[in-house]
């Protein structure tokens, strides 16, 4: 178990981000995030599969003997709104695994959140549940982009790029609490992230 009910004795606040308020910071972040997700759509058009058999399932758009398919489309789609309640499952599904006794799940407006007002996590827990949706569902969608059909490839990779993409504040918070001290512990409410020292 790696989480606790009280902070610890001695502990006083070092540091907290809550994009919400700090509008620098989320900008930043969705800066990052929008770099990575056009850096992957380059790849995927360019190195992997392009973009059009999305809609065509052949290999070039001038191909007109082939009819559109808005089938994919639509599935890709819907299978983002499904990624996105599974990424914020997946991270509660972490913080019970450390020992959360209680978490809450809403949506800012601006992105969904799962948090816990009660528990702290350690520093190897917080880095832990703020990365398990990107490296569980990168798995699940790696597999599955080389087994299902090459024309679903773009369907399956978009979520991907979803997935990576939409993961850009858990990398943030992830790189940064792993910077911190060893004795760190994390408070994840879901809207803000607030870090606790030993005090000097």
């Amino acid at each position: 178990m790696h989480s606790f009910r009280n902070l610890p004795l001695g502990y006083i606040e070092h540091l907290q981000i809550d994009l919400q308020k700090n509008k620098k910071l989320a900008f930043r972040v969705n800066a990052i995030s929008a770099v990575i997700m056009l850096a992957m759509l380059a790849v995927g058009h360019f190195l992997m599969v392009p973009v059009w058999t999305l809609l065509f399932d052949a290999p070039a758009p001038a191909d007109t003997t082939v009819p559109l398919n808005f089938v994919k489309p639509l599935v890709m789609l819907g299978g983002v709104m499904v990624y996105i309640v599974l990424h914020e499952l997946t991270h509660a599904a972490a913080m019970k695994c450390f020992g959360a006794r209680k978490i809450r799940f809403g949506f800012t407006g601006l992105y969904a959140y799962a948090g816990s007002t009660t528990d702290f996590f350690d520093r190897r827990a917080y880095v832990t549940v703020a990365l398990a949706p990107m490296i569980f569902w990168g798995i699940v969608f790696s597999v599955l982009m080389y087994t299902l059909p090459q024309n679903w490839f773009w369907v399956v990779y978009f979520w991907q790029v979803a997935n990576v993409s939409g993961s850009a504040g858990d990398m943030y918070v992830s790189i940064l609490t792993a910077k911190m001290p060893l004795g760190v512990v994390a408070k994840d409410t879901g809207v803000a992230v607030t870090f606790y020292c030993p005090a000097e």
